[in-house]
């Protein structure tokens, strides 16, 4: 059976720099603490062809991939794939923003298959997204809530989101 997941956090400050700093592709690795580096391979308007690369895992192993993303800020929304699928057989990735009283809702759902001859299956997939996505979520949280205290604008290039 395929997996599906969806994580959220609420994020204390304004739209426009949650939005703003977590679609900052150049700044990932400094926004994930297990993003190695990314390369971004073509941009054309709101799409993205980028490569990320993880750190080693507890084996040694270095996974890198080719993903496109496509944001569309008008709808507080993001779309994503694996070009490079690696051992899934797809992976589709939607972020969604929603203002709230409380701050900025941020929500990530993924749909994927593993190949038959990956080395994990749907289900150790399925859970392992949902343990590391609420990680990684309150490390983007902590940031950008940490840059909202400090006055810093959405667009202020000067203050690397690893500053924090």
């Amino acid at each position: 059976m395929p997996g599906h997941t969806e994580n959220e956090v609420t994020i204390d400050a304004p739209l426009d720099l949650v939005w703003d700093v977590t679609n900052d592709l150049d700044h990932w690795p400094q926004l994930f603490s297990e993003y190695a580096s990314v390369e971004v391979m073509e941009r054309e308007g709101n799409r993205t062809v980028f490569r990320l690369t993880m750190y080693p895992d507890e084996k040694g192993q270095v996974w890198s991939w080719v993903s496109e993303r496509v944001a569309d800020r008008s709808a507080l929304t993001v779309t994503a794939r694996r070009v490079e699928t690696g051992p899934f057989q797809y992976m589709n990735i939607r972020w969604e923003y929603e203002q709230t009283p409380r701050g900025v809702r941020m929500r990530w759902t993924q749909d994927f298959a593993m190949k038959p001859d990956a080395p994990v299956d749907d289900e150790w997939m399925t859970a392992n997204i949902n343990r590391n996505s609420p990680i990684q979520m309150d490390l983007i949280r902590n940031k950008i809530e940490q840059r909202a205290r400090l006055g810093q604008a959405p667009k202020d290039t000067t203050a690397p989101v690893n500053a924090v």
